[in-house]
């Protein structure tokens, strides 16, 4: 423990950052190794660049000033290069061959939602009370039983996230999954620093005050944990990535795999056309022949609004965070992690001061750092958009209810919608009071559900098909 201490006091020393030392006296020996523990974690010379600006910065203004449409399949194309049923047909046969596995982005707790557990223990379904990670599970199972294959469900957590988590999957007996199926792993993180000092702030005594890493952290946490090597002996190939928050993903959507395959992307990206210019949305765009996502956050609005002659937005593409992402790609990016770029956020964090009081600042008073997986994307040689019908395939649970957009409600009434779509579409009438629910692995689209329900009559009463 000497030896460690006499280095990283000195890695601090170095880095003006000495002050992480300032309570070492008073901390027992089992505090003081794993406090030792966390700081071997950090990398000092990065976060004395991160806060000098010394690294590489992106200017948004320019890129937007620059950023095209992306070049993408559009919803009933005909001039696309493959019909959807070829690219399904492609995406299905790589599903049964075993090459596919699934990601789930889970670090976000529902705060927002007014909700303090992990955001995918949230109750979503409008008929049977089922919670979000229980909707991705059914619709993940849905396509093993379709495609008679097992596929892996990694499932990405956060230090806030993690043990709930986890003991949700356990105490639900992993929501059918085996034990090889469920893959739960931990993103990294990242200090906070001081906004005027770029000193590390402490969150307690003997623990500095770290935030998750983004999903972008996903690239080196997925290596870290050994997944990447455990998916290549499985003859895995490509992640499906999707985001927990999204109930209406399909999980492993043949269609978006097999575009993918046929047009030899390394990463393709899923898009909606935007509500409204200024959608809270990452848009998708195409700058000097690369594609990249411009988060709203960072666009201009003269850009968001920038109109093509027929009056449409040149900037459509709305971001869903639904990916594929092949392996041999990912690994290649973690050996080159740094080509991830740090975005800067603005927070109000709580810290220990020097004479240990904690202190909750009312105001944004530090820097957390974060990489987004999107960020791969002008890394690609090949990189894809395919629009999707926003009807079929987002729904966000991002707000609580009583906000204009993205909430309980609304996720609840696009569930119900889609369904009574497929049922009306296989000769069953449903009221306009009544609701239904599918469960995707009794029926994952509407050519198994005209399969399913022959012998039905109209339904009159809120109904689960499960």
């Amino acid at each position: 423990m000497q030896d460690a201490f006499d280095r990283l006091s000195a890695i601090a020393a170095k880095h003006g950052q000495s002050h992480l030392f300032q309570f070492w006296d008073q901390l027992s020996l089992s505090q003081r190794q794993s406090y030792l523990d966390q700081l071997e974690t950090i990398d000092f010379d990065q976060i004395a660049k991160l806060f000098s600006g010394h690294e590489e910065s992106i200017d948004w203004t320019s890129l937007a000033n620059k950023a095209q449409s992306p070049d993408a399949i559009r919803l009933n194309d005909p001039n696309a290069s493959f019909t959807a049923q070829q690219a399904r047909e492609c995406g299905e046969q790589a599903i049964k061959d075993g090459k596919v596995a699934m990601i789930m982005v889970a670090g976000g707790q529902g705060t927002r939602l007014g909700f303090d557990q992990p955001k995918g223990m949230f109750r979503i379904g409008p008929v049977s009370n089922r919670t979000l990670f229980a909707m991705h599970v059914d619709s993940l199972r849905g396509a093993m039983r379709k495609y008679g294959v097992s596929i892996p469900f990694c499932v990405m957590t956060s230090p806030a996230t993690d043990i709930a988590t986890r003991e949700y999957f356990d105490s639900h007996r992993r929501l059918g999954l085996s034990a090889e199926e469920l893959i739960i792993f931990c993103q990294g993180t990242m200090p906070a620093i001081d906004a005027s000092s770029g000193k590390i702030l402490m969150d307690s005594p003997s623990s500095i005050a770290l935030s998750p890493d983004g999903h972008g952290g996903i690239v080196s946490a997925l290596d870290r944990n050994g997944i990447f090597k455990a998916a290549a002996d499985r003859g895995i190939e490509h992640f499906f990535y999707a985001q927990v928050d999204n109930p209406l993903v399909r999980a492993c959507d043949p269609t978006l795999i097999g575009y993918h395959l046929l047009a030899k992307s390394q990463m393709t990206t899923q898009v909606v056309s935007k509500r409204f210019p200024t959608e809270k949305v990452g848009n998708v765009v195409s700058i000097d022949g690369r594609t990249h996502i411009i988060e709203y956050s960072d666009l201009p609005e003269s850009a968001a609004i920038s109109t093509n002659p027929d009056g449409s937005l040149r900037l459509w593409a709305g971001n869903i965070a639904v990916h594929i992402l092949d392996l041999a790609f990912l690994i290649d990016a973690s050996k080159n992690n740094s080509g991830l770029p740090f975005h800067r956020a603005h927070k109000a964090v709580p810290y220990v001061d020097s004479h240990g009081q904690s202190i909750k600042p009312a105001s944004p008073n530090a820097i957390k750092f974060e990489r987004f997986v999107f960020d791969l994307l002008p890394l690609a040689g090949k990189a894809i958009v395919v629009e999707g019908d926003p009807k079929e395939v987002f729904a966000p649970v991002k707000n609580a209810d009583g906000a204009a957009t993205d909430t309980p409600t609304t996720a609840k009434q696009a569930i119900v919608e889609q369904h009574k779509r497929w049922l009306e579409q296989s000769g069953i009438h449903v009221p306009d009071n009544v609701k239904v629910e599918i469960n995707p692995y009794w029926a994952l689209d509407v050519e198994e559900v005209q399969k399913k329900i022959q012998k039905l009559s109209n339904i009159m009463v809120d109904t689960y098909f499960a």
